[in-house]
């Protein structure tokens, strides 16, 4: 009889990418079958992404619960179908977030296996090219603007132009893809006098590479929500994509490069004290808890001073929320909200603030569905993820039209910009940002329904 896998970690456990066994292939190779061996007697994270079925799929039908006998190529299979929505760690009863003694991270192991297989020259020259595409956002964001908007129009209504994407780099020709802003998130602050020295302010603002280059509207709203509420926002120029897309493919290289970079012109904010808000709960996510143990070394303390300081929006606008300079003078409501809760934001643990707030809005009952939509990421662009996202996304699809057909939810919300994405082309309804619904109803013809001067906040 086989010696029974131990529980237990093994000596090649590590998260940390400056420690010699992260890698060791074999080191690697032995928190694998672990953590194998864990997860095929627990099957808690059955429901969350394909890894676990596949995984559990292959050791009971192909191998008679022989975990040792799964191959290389189906390891792959199922590390390959992680898509990091950080649910099964959420989940998970084993891990190090609860400082339990089997210290399981199936996400962070999914990254160790992609990035040693990075540096080993793994994959097809395709799928390299694309990861080096969907890898660096702020790059082709650069080049998709330096066509005057024709990619826009490209990308959205030539099947042509698409079926060479598909064949080039292998994006799915069906996949709704972001549009470009003629104008950064970035030029308009400058433009307002918002950047400026570090010491100025209370807060600083992470636009992210999605509202910097797609969808700077957000930005927009949430300066405007800010400073609404008495807090001096300022932004800094020069700030680069989190390197979550790069991270994606284990691509560290990249990652550490732009998390410098940031590092670099966040730090003097972080230096005088000021608040680091993050408008995409994926950014947050990285610069709160994968920066400090990701980044080179000599990085590794004025990471950790940042991830101190980030916030989402809404979670720092839910701070000041009994301080007298918040301010509940709501001029129209949107009624009812169906609200749609990211992965990235249970993954950080900080409650849903933005639906919070969003009762402090007259006549506003939100519901909550919080199924993975199944975009994360660049995963459901790609070719083999595509149709695996819909199908994954169909749970929180249905749960916010079940939610607003049964609540007469005209607005939907969302704190993720890609999962609106999702839902407006699987949905057929864009959410809107907690911080452009907040933003709208301060206004007077913000929604259709005024709210009455002695309306009181729900």
């Amino acid at each position: 009889m086989a010696t029974p896998i131990p529980y237990e970690p093994t000596p090649g456990l590590t998260y940390d990418p400056a420690d010699g066994h992260y890698w060791d292939p074999d080191a690697l190779r032995s928190e694998v079958l672990r953590t194998f061996e864990i997860c095929h007697g627990c099957r808690m994270c059955f429901k969350y992404c394909d890894s676990f079925p596949s995984l559990f799929s292959f050791i009971d039908d192909r191998h008679d619960g022989d975990v040792r006998a799964v191959t290389d190529a189906e390891t792959d299979l199922v590390m390959d179908a992680c898509f990091q929505c950080k649910l099964c760690e959420v989940q998970c009863p084993y891990t190090v977030r609860d400082s339990h003694e089997f210290q399981l991270d199936f996400p962070k192991l999914v990254h160790r296996h992609r990035a040693q297989r990075r540096r080993a020259g793994g994959g097809t020259p395709r799928q390299r090219l694309r990861d080096n595409l969907l890898g660096n956002p702020d790059r082709t964001a650069r080049m998709a603007r330096a066509t005057g908007g024709l990619a826009n129009t490209l990308n959205s209504r030539s099947s042509i132009h698409r079926r060479f994407l598909e064949r080039l780099v292998g994006i799915h020709p069906e996949k709704d893809l972001p549009s470009f802003a003629r104008q950064t998130f970035t030029a308009w602050a400058r433009k307002r006098g918002l950047i400026g020295r570090p010491d100025r302010g209370e807060v600083v603002l992470f636009p992210t590479c999605y509202v910097e280059h797609n969808e700077p509207e957000v930005g927009h709203d949430t300066v405007a929500v800010l400073e609404r509420n008495g807090v001096e926002v300022t932004c800094e120029k020069g700030l680069e994509c989190c390197g979550m897309p790069a991270w994606e493919s284990g691509d560290l290289d990249t990652l550490r490069r732009k998390a410098t970079a940031n590092l670099d012109r966040l730090g003097p904010h972080v230096e005088a004290g000021k608040t680091v808000v993050a408008i995409n709960p994926t950014c947050s996510m990285m610069l709160r808890r994968e920066y400090p143990e990701l980044v080179a070394p000599e990085d590794r303390e004025r990471a950790q001073a940042l991830a101190d300081r980030v916030a989402d929006p809404s979670e720092f606008l839910w701070s000041i929320r009994d301080e007298d300079r918040f301010d509940d003078g709501f001029a129209s409501t949107p009624g009812n909200v169906a609200y749609h809760a990211p992965c990235h934001l249970r993954a950080q643990a900080v409650g849903f603030k933005g639906r919070d707030l969003l009762r402090r809005v007259p006549g506003v009952t939100p519901s909550t569905t919080m199924e993975c939509c199944g975009h994360d990421g660049t995963f459901a662009m790609k070719n083999e993820g595509y149709e695996v996202s819909v199908r994954i996304g169909q749970k929180a699809f249905d749960g916010v039209t079940t939610a607003a057909d049964t609540t007469g939810s005209e607005v939907w919300a969302t704190d993720c910009p890609l999962a609106a994405l999702q839902f407006a082309q699987h949905a057929g309804r864009r959410p809107m940002h907690p911080m452009s619904i907040l933003a709208r109803a301060y206004e007077p013809d913000g929604f259709p329904t005024p709210v009455e001067p002695h309306d009181e906040p729900a």
